[in-house]
């Protein structure tokens, strides 16, 4: 049986979803009469909720679906979608394969949990929907080789939720470091301080009546109940995510990326330390140097010790022949010669500037052009962050075949590119 007709099958077999909620025929037109992007999300926490703002208020969108395994992040969101719009007729799910049988709906928009970016995605692109996902991009490298093979299959359009992509300041640094201005960058210094909070340990509890666990759990090993393992927190536990770095590696690698297309990664070292006095397997602290062809990346937790560092949590700093540049979200220094400025404004502006992140990809759903974070880019990006946390598992170098897309000679690391999914929750 194909995952298509599984997911028909789900449908016959359940009457009424999760959140109570009939699955009715009239439901189901083909498109809707004003022609606007018909739009689902699934998983309502923090990001969740942002997403729904976001899109809720693009006028080419009419939001259709919200869906969360946590009726009270369900009955929450749908209050403040309707405080936007007091007429939608959003329908609402306990879970997500009601919404991917739909045949009304155009795309969906997903922050769940690390660990279920994947699979949601992948099936949303066998049912013929594009998808709008949070980073990280998936849990391991094999999840997104699964969506690349998918979004490929089925001609479906992808865009990673790295917001800040679509800022001017990253347009622009992409643009001085591409026109050669500091010359050839051999060093990236990336980094990001930790805030983690304190997870004591504790024993399992009653799983909230409004909360269904094992579908929480998915694809993940199952455990007993515990409240820090769920919802924001549960990105300190390497079952679930990676810690700050991998909620945050996507952030501000993505310059990097974007403006040198590392190619040829060979070597990556990481070390770290544990969350003292904490449940929590994530690192506390991590640092990890990737050897690229001709570029050396180092990421550190600490700050490094370079000019015009001091006091910033998150950045990035190139260092060219010529000169170094270096930037955050919204700030960059360039400095050649010993002249540090903010702008070179011989350097042309060369990069299209962003509508904006979500205003791109509803574009994209309707040009069928894949989006400036796309998934093909995104993978890219994401596969180093994912090969550090493995050498931090393993607590030693790796040596990687960038061509084979494997690590050389070594049985447990290849291992951890990939995790067999809970039976139950094998869907993809």
């Amino acid at each position: 049986m194909n995952n298509r007709q599984s997911r028909r099958q789900f449908i016959k077999t359940t009457a009424i979803g999760a959140a109570g909620f009939a699955i009715l025929p009239s439901l189901y037109s083909k498109t809707a009469p004003s022609d606007k992007l018909r739009v689902a999300h699934i998983g309502l926490g923090g990001m969740g909720n942002a997403h729904m703002k976001w899109f809720a208020n693009l006028p080419e969108v009419e939001i259709v679906a919200l869906c969360d395994v946590d009726q009270l992040h369900l009955a929450n969101t749908l209050k403040s979608l309707q405080q936007i719009h007091p007429d939608t007729r959003a329908q609402t799910y306990g879970d997500f394969r009601h919404i991917l049988d739909r045949k009304d709906i155009d795309a969906i928009t997903c922050a769940t949990p690390d660990h279920w970016h994947s699979t949601i995605a992948s099936l949303a692109f066998q049912s013929g929907k594009d998808v709008y996902g949070e980073k990280p991009l998936s849990y391991n490298p094999g999840e997104a080789k699964t969506m690349l093979k998918n979004a490929s299959r089925y001609n479906r359009i992808f865009q990673m939720g790295t917001q800040i992509h679509a800022g001017d300041n990253y347009h622009r640094v992409a643009e001085i470091i591409q026109s050669g201005a500091i010359g050839k960058v051999s060093t990236v210094r990336l980094w990001k301080n930790a805030s983690v909070p304190q997870l004591g340990a504790t024993v399992p509890e009653a799983i909230p009546s409004t909360l269904n666990w094992d579908m929480w759990l998915g694809p993940a090993p199952y455990v007993d109940y515990i409240p820090a393992k769920c919802h924001f927190t549960y990105r300190y536990f390497l079952d679930y995510s990676g810690g700050t770095f991998a909620d945050f590696w996507c952030h501000i690698a993505d310059i990097v990326f974007w403006s040198l297309q590392p190619k040829g990664l060979k070597h990556i070292s990481a070390t770290g330390g544990a969350i003292p006095n904490s449940i929590a397997d994530a690192p506390l602290w991590i640092n990890i140097d990737y050897a690229f062809d001709g570029l050396d990346i180092h990421w550190t937790t600490e700050t490094p010790d370079v000019p015009g560092a001091k006091d910033k949590g998150i950045g990035a700093y190139f260092e060219g022949d010529k000169g170094t540049l270096l930037c955050d979200y919204n700030t960059r220094l360039i400095t050649i010669n010993g002249e540090t400025v903010t702008d070179l404004p011989d350097v042309p502006q060369s990069i299209p500037r962003s509508p904006g992140h979500q205003q791109n990809f509803v574009d994209a759903v309707k040009s069928r052009t894949q989006p400036e974070s796309n998934l093909v880019y995104a993978r890219q990006m994401t596969l180093p962050m994912h090969l550090g946390l493995i050498s931090y598992r393993l607590g030693r170098p790796l040596e990687w075949n960038a061509d084979k897309e494997k690590f050389i000679g070594d049985k447990k690391a290849n291992a951890l590119l990939s995790r067999k999914p809970r039976k139950k929750w094998d869907l993809v």
